[in-house]
């Protein structure tokens, strides 16, 4: 991790081997360009512009200076039109860039006084994207690392126009750091393959982050999840040699004040069961444990930012297989709290292992409830793979998260809880039946959800498009996201601590 800091210096004279500098849609100058073209001799606008660029989202061109000025090289980097994007420009350009300034040692950076509004919120972009834009898993590579992926950084400095601003860029970058050391972590979870990240495993990971983030855990064995009646987990455990896991994790910040509660789906490994999918399908199921890993990533923020506010979740884990033991189409469940469910396809399972999570967390009487889910194709089909779906029986509740994602780059988009899709779930034999119709699927999704809240405040996340993706975006590359981790942190930040925080 390089060491962060804040400097007035003049981006002319500070001495780095990287200087990096904005450059808005045109293009034009953005600040310190001017200042460090004067002093180089060179119009570094025109340039810029000569090399056929101009200025759109992480365009970049690098110049060196031949000793004129204490920065040994400078980077260009293209923000789009000024103004727009906020501070997700800021976070979106340098996370293009990021594997390319993370090969330099030292580096320097106006970047932060490019974007409208608090300086704070744009130190906190940039360090996210810095950090989350250079974010590489190479655990299981044993070649040489390509050169181009070397990551050299140690320390980057952000360069301001006032000493009074430098309070609150260190505010920034602490925030900012644990922000996105969570996410790679939440990141790392995902990516690691289900051979080795088992329900176990992610249980004693999120011990282990516990102690560090100073978070009270406890780990759910089987034995107590039979005693304690979650027979969704269970169940769809129930066909591996890997046992399920029920992880509990709490934050207390408020005093006695009611807790927000989240979850998030935790499937190591989704075979699909004994309605197996093909193997296309299968093979990125890893990563059917996104949401899992985005709400522990958010236990951990929290832990370690320390918000007025508590926080209680559980995080159901199972993994799903098609041995002799695996539950088959038409068995009922009997889920936490003594609701039962039919089982008609055995690859609709993460709504039933969140149906017992969902239950034991409406028993804590929190003010609200948060999931995060890898759950339907069909939300995918309906947004694609740059937003999630966001469903909910509180439409305060769900804009407020739906905001706080917007804030931070996280976007998503309310789908319609629509009552009247009810019946499509409907059973004979059960409670509840854990499939309806093919059309829409999202949404028959979350009214089994909604069968476990009871009467709290909950908004749902679909996450199935955003938490893995296919192609490298602005600041991940292919693999895990950790989407949402960051707009469900910021709520919890913001709306949930009812204080104001940065984006």
């Amino acid at each position: 991790m390089p060491r962060f800091r804040f400097s007035t210096a003049s981006p002319a004279a500070v001495r780095a081997d990287l200087l990096v500098l904005p450059m808005y849609t045109g293009p034009r100058p953005g600040p310190g360009v001017e200042e460090v073209g004067a002093a180089l001799g060179v119009d570094l606008a025109a340039a810029y512009a000569g090399s056929k660029l101009s200025g759109k989202r992480g365009q970049a061109l690098t110049i060196p200076t031949f000793g004129k000025l204490p920065a040994a090289t400078i980077l260009l980097v293209g923000l789009g039109e000024r103004g727009e994007g906020g501070t997700d420009a800021l976070r979106r350009g340098i996370g293009k860039v990021a594997p390319q300034v993370a090969r330099f040692r030292r580096v320097a950076t106006t970047l932060a006084q490019a974007a409208d509004g608090e300086l704070e919120d744009a130190v906190q972009a940039t360090v996210e994207g810095l950090l989350l834009g250079s974010y590489r898993f190479t655990r299981y590579k044993t070649v040489a690392q390509d050169p181009s992926e070397r990551r050299e950084l140690a320390e980057v400095t952000f360069l301001g126009r006032e000493r009074g601003q430098a309070t609150a860029a260190r505010r920034a970058i602490e925030r900012g750091v644990v922000i996105a050391e969570s996410v790679a972590w939440a990141r790392d979870l995902v990516n690691t393959p289900a051979i080795d990240a088992t329900p176990d495993h992610l249980a004693r990971e999120a011990q282990r982050m516990a102690r560090e983030a100073g978070l009270r855990v406890k780990v759910w064995s089987r034995d107590q999840l039979e005693r304690g009646g979650f027979g969704g987990i269970l169940g769809v455990g129930r066909g591996s040699s890997n046992e399920p896991r029920l992880i509990e994790l709490r934050y207390q910040g408020a005093g006695r004040a009611r807790p927000i509660a989240l979850t998030g789906k935790g499937v190591t490994f989704d075979s699909g069961g004994l309605s197996i999918k093909d193997s296309a399908g299968m093979e990125w199921m890893k990563a059917d444990m996104g949401g899992a890993a985005a709400m522990l990533a958010v236990m951990r923020a929290v832990g370690l930012l320390k918000p007025r506010v508590n926080v209680i979740a559980a995080i159901p884990s199972s993994e799903n297989m098609p041995d002799g033991g695996a539950i088959r189409p038409g068995d009922v469940l009997r889920h936490r709290g003594g609701k039962t469910s039919e089982v008609l396809n055995t690859d609709a399972e993460g709504r039933l292992i969140l149906a017992d999570a969902l239950a034991f967390l409406a028993e804590q009487e929190p003010r609200a409830i948060v999931d995060a889910a890898t759950l339907t194709g069909a939300c995918m089909v309906a947004l694609g793979t740059e937003l999630y779906g966001a469903i909910g029986n509180d439409r305060d509740l769900v804009r407020a998260v739906l905001d706080a994602g917007e804030a931070v780059g996280e976007h998503g988009w309310e789908l319609p809880l629509w009552k009247g899709y009810r019946r499509l779930i409907d059973s004979n034999v059960a409670d509840v039946k854990n499939v309806g119709e093919r059309w829409g699927g999202a949404i028959s999704a979350a009214l089994f959800l909604r069968e476990f809240v009871g009467d709290t405040p909950w908004v749902h996340l679909d996450v199935a498009g955003t938490a893995f993706a296919e192609k490298p975006g602005d600041y991940w590359p292919k693999g895990a996201t950790g989407s949402p981790a960051r707009a469900v942190i910021r709520y919890l930040l913001e709306d949930g601590a009812g204080a104001p925080a940065a984006g």
